[in-house]
């Protein structure tokens, strides 16, 4: 069983138990999107000690979680797992993803840089990753290269920017270079 040396921050106990299914880990859950303060207390205690990994669900709430726990640590890291590998037909979230797919988000995490890049909204849309039909899927698709999770485009630029990703680059990716 692989050990995971930082406490991962989960959404809730079926979240830590798939978890625990594969890897051996510690986890704080959440316990939904408002943090109260013991767990607040708890995140920047495992934050000091050992560092944390955000590792919520590929939806809204967990989105609202991951923020909330980045302004709380801003050099914590990140894993994101596809929506893809995370789903039901009816539900996403990380108790719902296989092994191989948990293990790739971890073996790619992310930090997201002090200097933060410089694309825009305008930038977005005229790589058309934004306002056109298939926005979103290209999104999802930039998201899953660069290991950052799918969004919406506010957060995708968040994140892409966070990265430090410059346009340039974007536009390689999108060309496939």
């Amino acid at each position: 069983m692989r050990r995971i040396r930082e406490v991962i921050i989960v959404e809730g106990r079926h979240d830590t138990a798939r978890l625990r299914q594969y890897f051996d880990c510690t986890t704080i859950e959440t316990g939904g999107t408002a943090l109260n303060e013991e767990t607040k207390k708890q995140i920047l205690q495992a934050a000091r000690d050992t560092g944390i990994i955000i590792f919520t669900d590929p939806d809204g709430p967990g989105n609202r979680i991951r923020h909330a726990v980045s302004e709380l640590v801003p050099d914590a890291r990140h894993a994101f797992v596809n929506r893809k590998e995370a789903r039901t037909e009816k539900k996403v979230g990380v108790e719902h993803a296989e092994e191989a797919a948990l293990w790739t988000a971890l073996e790619n995490l992310v930090s997201f840089a002090e200097e933060p890049g410089t694309l825009t909204a305008a930038d977005l849309y005229e790589l058309g990753l934004s306002g056109g039909h298939d926005s979103a899927l290209r999104r999802q698709q930039i998201g899953e290269l660069y290991h950052i999770g799918y969004a919406n485009t506010k957060t995708f630029l968040e994140r892409l920017n966070h990265k430090g990703i410059t346009r340039e680059e974007l536009e390689r990716k999108l060309h496939g270079e």
